[in-house]
């Protein structure tokens, strides 16, 4: 299982997983549903205490991902598969993304 902590405007909101069958769940903290700045990360993902589940990685993270040609070089460059896409999620969403939010990995 790999995992990673999802911030929004510099606060953590939730956590983001993947499971040994590719399967991806993304939680909101308890912390954050409960703070006065609370607002979803994603019209897709409204703000609920259950978890999210999904085949697929939900769509408001794999936007984040780079395409086509940006893609293959930064695969190449990282060491990473090209169709993984949590695992180019992890290497390129820390820092400096488009929108406001980041990625950062959790070490099990």
């Amino acid at each position: 299982m790999r995992q990673c902590e999802v911030y929004l405007h510099n606060l953590k909101v939730g956590t983001l997983s993947e499971n040994d069958k590719g399967e991806y769940t993304f939680i909101y903290d308890k912390a954050y549903l409960l703070s006065d700045k609370c607002e979803p990360v994603s019209l897709t993902l409204p703000l609920q205490s259950e978890p999210y589940h999904s085949s697929y990685l939900f769509s408001v993270f794999s936007n984040m991902l780079s395409e086509g040609e940006n893609r293959q070089i930064q695969s190449q460059l990282l060491h990473i598969d090209a169709e993984d896409d949590f695992g180019i999620l992890l290497a390129t969403c820390q820092f400096d993304t488009i929108g406001a939010i980041t990625i950062k990995p959790i070490n099990l």
